[in-house]
């Protein structure tokens, strides 16, 4: 399994930051390596919401589904998106903190059966993403 955990100090409410990460359409906007993400139907987002997103990985396009299959407004949100041999897991917490909140991002790739000899490749992309999303996230959640 590859994993990827931030923790980001935000200037914005925790119900604000939790309604803007929980919509993850937005991460077209803080993940560089995200070219297209966008809702799948209308409505409230909670629990069944999905998100299709372009993500690049490798060189290469990939097309992911994912669906909010936590969801306890404002402080926790969990994202899943499911391909042959493969999850994707998302985490995103929210805080209340002094002067905001603090925004929790846990990532996890992981991978099945002999897929799971992709795990240390896995883990140098992911903390290669990861970073450039962090600091994505750090100018989206400090307007």
């Amino acid at each position: 399994m590859a994993r990827f955990v931030t923790e980001i100090e935000s200037t914005l409410p925790p119900d604000e930051a939790f309604a803007y990460m929980a919509d993850f359409s937005n991460a077209r906007v803080w993940d560089p390596g995200v070219s297209r993400a966008e809702r799948v139907e209308a409505g409230p987002i909670g629990p069944g919401s999905k998100f299709d997103l372009v993500a690049r990985f490798s060189g290469r396009d990939v097309q992911l589904r994912y669906e909010i299959v936590a969801y306890d407004p404002p402080r926790r949100v969990v994202l899943e998106a499911w391909r042959p041999g493969f999850v994707s897991r998302d985490t995103i917490t929210v805080a209340a903190a002094e002067h905001g909140c603090v925004v929790r991002y846990d990532a996890r790739l992981e991978f099945s059966g002999v897929r799971r000899l992709f795990d240390p490749l896995a883990q140098r992309m992911l903390d290669r993403v990861g970073a450039e999303a962090e600091r994505g996230m750090k100018e989206a959640l400090n307007p």
